[in-house]
């Protein structure tokens, strides 16, 4: 079966995954200090790190027109869309208006939009699955429904070395969030139900990284059978050790490390790393 994954900006990728599968990405935008920044290959990500560090104001997001699903649906192929979870963006219900929208005119078409109910390297490891499951031979509907579990058993974390944009933002309360950064502690969060939710924290780096490689073993199962990815923003150093350290104590099938785009740096903010398995 010929496919085309779509894709929006939220998942992110390495150079080998990208030569691996027919995918096109939707950007999403970003907004700082009234600037508008396109969440594509174009992004100067550095510079956008830069920018955040230094503005007063959070950044904010915003989800690709449903005019921009409906270019990345055109082709000959099945399209599989796979969307940053439907509970913290319009994203999934945009594509979902694009497929409704193209196939008033286009009816012989295939499209299928998956909420990933994750985002970052989570995206990335539903895509390879999609893929997966074609090259196998499986039928449209067969691949649903084995993406559909998969979706349901993967599960997200990460890990954050700074609290500014979630302060900034609101998120967390601004005399909490300056204590929490005077004391050093460390969230550890996670996606409960396509939500954002903290699991847990600890006082230092190193003890919070600890605690995230404990995480696999408390919510992981049959890791044997399972990719891990690891998108680390500006971490690579940080992302190799905790490969390191995983593969000590786990025995997943892979182990995948993507740098995060612009979106998921926004959220995991410098030196931050996002965990899906």
């Amino acid at each position: 079966m010929n496919i085309k994954i779509v894709v929006d900006s939220g998942c992110d990728f390495n150079q080998e995954l990208t030569e691996k599968l027919n995918t096109e990405s939707v950007p999403l935008t970003i907004q700082l200090d009234n600037v508008e920044y396109k969440d594509d290959q174009n992004l100067d990500l550095q510079n956008l790190l830069e920018m955040m560090k230094n503005s007063k104001k959070s950044p904010k997001t915003a989800s690709p027109s449903p005019h921009s699903f409906v270019e990345a649906y055109q082709g000959e192929e099945s399209i599989f869309v796979v969307t940053l979870t439907s509970k913290l963006s319009s994203t999934y219900n945009n594509a979902l208006l694009a497929k409704d929208i193209f196939l008033t005119e286009v009816e012989d078409k295939f499209i299928h939009v998956f909420d990933s109910c994750s985002a970052s390297i989570g995206e990335a490891l539903v895509s390879l699955k999609v893929n997966e499951l074609a090259e196998q031979g499986l039928k449209e509907l067969e691949i649903i429904d084995r993406v559909d579990s998969y979706i349901q058993q993967m599960k997200t974390f990460f890990l954050l070395e700074s609290l500014d944009n979630l302060i900034k933002s609101g998120r967390m309360n601004k005399v909490k969030g300056k204590l929490a950064s005077l004391l050093s502690i460390k969230p550890i969060l996670g996606e409960e139900n396509g939500e954002i939710s903290l699991f847990d924290k600890a006082r230092g780096s190193k003890r919070a990284f600890r605690k995230l490689v404990d995480i696999i073993g408390k919510y992981g199962e049959n890791l044997e059978d399972k990719i891990l990815g690891i998108a680390h923003c500006n971490a690579l150093d940080k992302a190799e050790k905790f490969k390191a350290e995983v593969i000590k104590r786990y025995n997943f099938k892979d182990i995948i490390i993507v740098q995060t785009g612009g979106l998921s740096s926004v959220y995991a903010n410098e030196g931050g790393i996002i965990i899906s398995f």
